[in-house]
């Protein structure tokens, strides 16, 4: 009986684990999603002129999100001078609390882009299943990295990815 739990515990990590390699290298998908200003916006079309970018899948119910945003939201002009990085914020929330973005954005003052997603479709095409789940995309569109959830100092992990990407390194 022992085993059981152990083999499902291992054929879900292998699963997790499958997904996260298939994930690693592929573009973004193409999905369309909004700006806070209600204008369309497609993923696969997100660049930032050969520089690599940051995609963090977050809600306003999710309070480690809202730690690891205004986090980075207090070092990102730092980050944007030292890198170049561009920082995209995708809220999860669905439609009846996603009114609720801009105005929460604008009051904590994070100078990001936000994108709003509210059925799910970025989200699911990108396998996202805990938030905060955060993405680096390299300069040619590469999805090069990805972690989820935040702790004290994991901004610092954050930044030397993209350190690392920049000057070539390699990121294993």
């Amino acid at each position: 009986m022992r085993k059981l739990p152990i083999l499902l515990i291992l054929l879900c990590l292998t699963a997790y684990n499958q997904s996260f390699a298939q994930q690693q290298g592929n573009k973004l998908p193409s999905v369309t999603v909004k700006n806070l200003d209600g204008q369309s916006v497609k993923t696969d079309q997100l660049t930032n002129n050969g520089k690599p970018m940051i995609i963090s899948f977050w809600a306003l119910w999710c309070k480690p999100c809202i730690k690891e945003l205004t986090t980075i939201a207090e070092v990102y002009p730092d980050w944007v001078a030292e890198t170049g990085v561009k920082f995209i914020a995708v809220s999860i929330d669905d439609a009846r609390s996603s009114s609720r973005v801009k105005p929460f954005v604008e009051g904590k003052g994070w100078d990001m882009e936000v994108l709003l997603d509210p059925n799910g479709d970025f989200k699911r095409a990108m396998n996202v299943n805990l938030i905060p789940h955060t993405f680096v995309i390299d300069g040619k569109g590469n999805i090069v990295w990805q972690h989820t959830s935040f702790s004290e100092g994991g901004e610092l992990e954050l930044i030397n990815v993209i350190r690392k990407l920049n000057k070539g390194e390699s990121l294993e």
